[in-house]
């Protein structure tokens, strides 16, 4: 499965802001970010005008990298929500929502999306009962997801579960952390993923052009 292995903290430097894709360590004076807010590279301290392609780019790819998706499948959900009809930014964000790695993370059983991802393709969840290991399968309402009854003493997910216990859970799931599972409740609401720094617009612009 086609995936990105290279250094995380240059992502957030490349986008200009903390993607928060290493988890504990986005919150710490460790950061890369922090020490160096300025893109990566020989030239990476220059100051540049965007244009209004590059302004659409960067957004696109931003969007791909807090998902911890590749070009080509992002793609593909931008032409699905181009074809189904209501808001289009609605449509994409309902998709990305609705992926199993994302709803692990969303549910707090992982401390990032790259760690959800990684447990969904070691087989630790299960979806209404039946294992899924594939993490960009989508949810429907109604789905419920738990922890493999072997999988609960996991270290990494107790951390998780220790790590997030104070963040509030989204309102289209519900989750029982100390049951470890959840239920997809319904797919969410443009308006109600606040911590999506980028206006969806310009990325449905991008595709469009």
């Amino acid at each position: 499965m086609a995936r990105y292995t290279g250094p995380l903290c240059r992502l957030c430097r490349r986008e200009g802001m903390k993607l928060y894709l290493k988890g504990e360590r986005c919150y710490t004076d460790k950061c890369a970010f922090e020490r160096r807010p300025y893109a990566p590279g020989q030239h990476g301290q220059a100051r540049r005008k965007l244009t209004q392609y590059g302004i659409q780019l960067r957004a696109k790819q931003t969007v791909k990298r807090i998902y911890g998706i590749l070009e080509r499948q992002f793609e593909r959900y931008v032409e699905k929500a181009m074809k189904k009809s209501g808001d289009t930014r609605e449509n994409l964000i309902q998709l990305l929502e609705a992926r199993l790695d994302n709803v692990v993370y969303r549910m707090g059983f992982a401390i990032n999306r790259r760690q959800a991802r990684q447990l969904v393709n070691h087989g630790h969840f299960l979806v209404n009962g039946k294992k899924i290991d594939i993490p960009s399968y989508l949810l429907r309402p109604g789905d419920v997801v738990e922890v493999r009854e072997n999988s609960r003493d996991l270290e990494v997910i107790k951390k998780a579960l220790e790590f997030n216990k104070e963040r509030n859970v989204v309102p289209w799931l519900e989750v029982d952390r100390e049951g470890f599972r959840g239920v997809f409740l319904r797919y969410p609401k443009l308006e109600e993923v606040t911590d999506l720094p980028i206006d969806l617009q310009v990325v449905i612009e991008f595709y469009s052009r």
